[in-house]
């Protein structure tokens, strides 16, 4: 287990602090810290782990499109149109 540091542990202790925001300076990703019992409550009520539904899946695949700027017709050179069909 990691033990906060000094600087963290001030930084809980406002009333309205439920989380706390931390930066991996080696790789710049942002973490978030969360009380156990915010965790185990969002954890309950509103996350997921089971399998991705084939809906999901489909709508995955959609929102990473249309980030890239593909169209319906897109087929990379190397991969037969058929290969790349959801559904």
């Amino acid at each position: 287990m990691i033990e906060l540091t000094e600087q963290q542990s001030r930084a809980l202790e406002g009333p309205e602090t439920s989380s706390l925001r931390l930066v991996d300076p080696r790789t710049v990703e942002t973490f978030v810290l969360l009380r156990l019992d915010d965790y185990e409550r969002l954890k309950r009520d509103e996350y997921d782990d089971g399998p991705w539904t084939r809906e999901e899946l489909q709508a995955l695949a959609w929102e990473v499109g249309k980030r890239e700027n593909w169209n319906e017709y897109d087929v990379p050179e190397d991969e037969p149109a058929e290969s790349c069909v959801i559904g």
